[in-house]
């Protein structure tokens, strides 16, 4: 309800900067305000091509960019809850996290203020679950929704500096390249590892696709603090914990 709350303050003030035409009228008006609260309240994720914020079932909600042909959310995914409202199980222990063969989710270093900041940690269990985790009309990104990202943006050697957050707020020194300038505004969110230990954050940002590669991996891509590349890669478990980001059907 905090959330909702918020929102409606904001969109109030100065709902032309985060609302779009929610029905498609061709004014954004307090009309539109109304359509997105209902939609909220009614436990709908909130989001499409026409609208400038994203809002998922928890009331979280979320700004989105266009690049090229694709609608990404520009914020990593928070949500504890599917689709349906079913929880998506969290707090797991070491061993849990280990051995689970279905969907999870953490919060680096379980301190709940990283969400706020990185987001949540997703294993890929949770991420293809037919429930969903996305707002509706978004879902989480294929192997070939990201290459296609990369491509756009110049290549796997300069994309990564186009796409992660600038400065030093979130990311460790030196942060080569980084200009944000897709306005993807990556983050270095880290991530959980098989064993359940937290690595890397403020270092590398690691970003799940749907992708399987086989049956216990599959594909990422990533972003390092030390240059401008986007890696492309699978060499990490399906428990691993790693940031999501929804992008538009």
């Amino acid at each position: 309800m905090k959330n909702i709350f918020i929102l409606i303050t904001v969109c109030t003030v100065g709902y032309t900067q985060c609302l779009g035409d929610m029905n498609r009228d061709g004014i954004k008006d307090v009309l539109d305000i109304l359509i997105l609260v209902d939609d909220i309240l009614d436990g709908n994720g909130v989001c499409d091509e026409i609208t400038e914020v994203c809002v998922d079932i928890d009331g979280n909600f979320y700004s989105t960019v266009q690049i090229g042909n694709q609608l990404w959310m520009s914020e990593n995914l928070k949500t504890t809850r599917y689709n349906n409202g079913d929880e998506i199980p969290t707090g797991l222990t070491d061993g849990e996290w280990q051995n689970a063969t279905s969907g999870a989710l953490a919060v680096y270093d379980d301190n709940e203020s990283n969400a706020d900041i990185y987001g949540r940690l997703y294993n890929w269990y949770a991420v293809v679950d037919n429930r969903g985790v996305c707002p509706e009309n978004f879902h989480v990104p294929t192997d070939e929704e990201y290459t296609q990202l990369t491509i756009y943006l110049g290549g796997s050697d300069v994309a990564g500096g186009k796409m992660k957050e600038a400065g030093l707020e979130h990311w460790n020194s030196p942060n080569t390249g980084a200009t944000n300038e897709s306005g993807f505004s990556g983050f270095p969110g880290g991530f959980r590892n098989i064993s359940g230990s937290y690595v890397y954050v403020g270092s590398d940002g690691y970003f799940r696709s749907s992708s399987e590669y086989s049956t216990s991996q599959a594909w990422y891509h990533s972003l390092h603090y030390g240059n401008s590349v986007v890696y492309q890669d699978f060499n990490m478990s399906k428990q691993s914990g790693l940031s999501v980001r929804c992008v538009g059907d």
